[in-house]
């Protein structure tokens, strides 16, 4: 962290611009009233990555304290728990960085509205689908915020986050967004090259995550159909958006940063071809984009969850007077090396975006506003998918103002998600031609 000096960090997507602005600190005035400095955070959703995500605040450098947690499942919760704990043995840190209560232990859907008012820092790391709802509370009740990507799955949800995200910056809250890219030393010098002009105007840009898949869970008797798809969120499209949406954002969001811009219209393909069984809920895997740029310049995307295939996680630009052909490396037209970052030895991005974060909110400064930029890239991964999902060319505007919720009408166990399987526990799968997306 401390190798990346002021030009990269003001550069880094979430810096407000203009440089540090001085917020007034309730978390000053508090710990004067009631003799505690610690900075309390809450975490909302206790999988994989909220549990890093929590791991990481922790090791930030300053006088963290876990003191709430919410997830839909107790036994995810319990399981998350544990393993920070194990995490805190490990990085001889002192047990009582981890403060959880019993009676701030929340399950079920209503669990984030417990946690927000016991800290000063909320982590959001639920499905997706859930991220408008948990950050709108969030800012309203004047938390700093980390929150995972993507930051929604819908365009409703995209608005949602946009008009929370102003509202942010009027609070002067810090917004960091699981990105990570934009904490990486690599990908901080090769856009400051590229923004600088060293290839010239970017043409074309060529983005993937082609990869075998992750995880599935076997349905289990006695579940509800609810439950199910809670349990299994990566194949449906109101919890997941779609792996267009929840992986291959990463790499789209690297494309638009190289842009300085949002594509305005795409069109594509895409399907099922290899993961066609019901255990692999409505989602396609495959998708292949072609997005445009307001200066004719162009995106070729592709993402793909298919076991044995060729495993590509990357992007390259290619400019009017040379290329960036992979993530810190820039050549001239003739193959002269103009950057080559090797990047092994530097700081973990996921370490550094809470280094940052805690940093500022431990000072009482205001640095990091990422929610817009997160939303208009999650909107970009949309808009890849109504194109894939509809076989029709679709234009920004209409995408982003798109009427059409895949949230449910009400969030209980005993609730109908908004997609049900048929007779034989086949999920419906949108059909190019044929299916609506605006």
């Amino acid at each position: 962290m401390k190798e990346l000096n002021r030009r990269e960090f003001v550069k880094t997507a979430g810096a407000a611009a203009g440089g540090l602005i001085l917020a007034p600190s309730m978390l000053a005035a508090r710990a004067h009233i009631q003799g505690d400095d610690a900075i309390r955070i809450g975490l909302v959703g206790c999988g994989g990555r909220g549990t890093g995500a929590a791991v990481q605040a922790l090791l930030s450098g300053q006088n963290v304290r876990l003191v709430a947690m919410a997830d839909a499942f107790r036994d995810r919760l319990d399981d998350s728990l544990k393993q920070i704990e194990a995490e805190l043995e490990n990085n001889e840190l002192p047990a009582s960085r981890l403060d959880v209560a019993e009676e701030h232990k929340f399950s079920g859907f209503e669990g984030y509205q417990k946690v927000i008012p016991l800290c000063d820092v909320v982590i959001l790391a639920t499905p997706p689908g859930f991220r408008p709802i948990h950050f709108e509370a969030a800012v309203r009740a004047g938390k700093h915020i980390f929150m995972e990507k993507p930051v929604a799955v819908d365009a409703p949800g995209v608005r949602r986050v946009l008009k929370a995200a102003e509202e942010a910056k009027k609070k002067q809250l810090n917004v960091v967004v699981g990105l990570q890219r934009h904490y990486e030393k690599k990908y901080l010098r090769w856009m400051e090259m590229l923004h600088e002009g060293v290839i010239g105007d970017i043409v074309t840009a060529h983005v993937y995550w082609n990869s075998g898949g992750v995880w599935v869970r076997p349905r289990q008797e006695g579940q509800t159909e609810m439950e199910y798809q809670m349990r299994n969120w990566y194949y449906f499209n109101w919890l997941c958006g779609d792996h267009i949406n929840e992986q291959h954002i990463h790499n789209l969001d690297v494309g638009n940063w190289a842009k300085q811009a949002y594509p305005v219209k795409a069109h594509g393909m895409g399907g099922r071809l290899v993961r066609t069984g019901k255990e692999y809920g409505e989602i396609f895997d495959h998708h292949t984009v072609e997005y445009e740029f307001a200066d004719g310049s162009r995106m070729f995307s592709q993402c793909r969850h298919m076991k044995d295939t060729y495993y590509q996680v990357t992007e390259s630009f290619q400019g009017t007077n040379g290329s960036a052909p992979e993530p810190g490396v820039i050549q001239t037209p003739s193959g002269y090396v103009l950057l080559d970052h090797d990047g092994r030895k530097d700081p973990n991005p996921y370490q550094v975006e809470h280094d940052l974060l805690f940093d500022a909110i431990a000072k009482g400064e205001y640095r990091y506003a990422d929610a817009e930029n997160a939303a208009k890239s999650t909107m970009t991964a949309i808009m890849g998918r109504m194109a894939t999902y509809s076989g029709q060319l679709i234009e920004w505007d209409a995408a982003l103002n798109s009427e059409l919720s895949l949230m449910p009408e009400r969030y209980a166990w005993d609730a109908e998600p908004p997609v049900l399987p048929d007779e034989n526990g086949l999920y419906p799968v949108a059909v190019p031609g044929e299916t609506k997306v605006l």
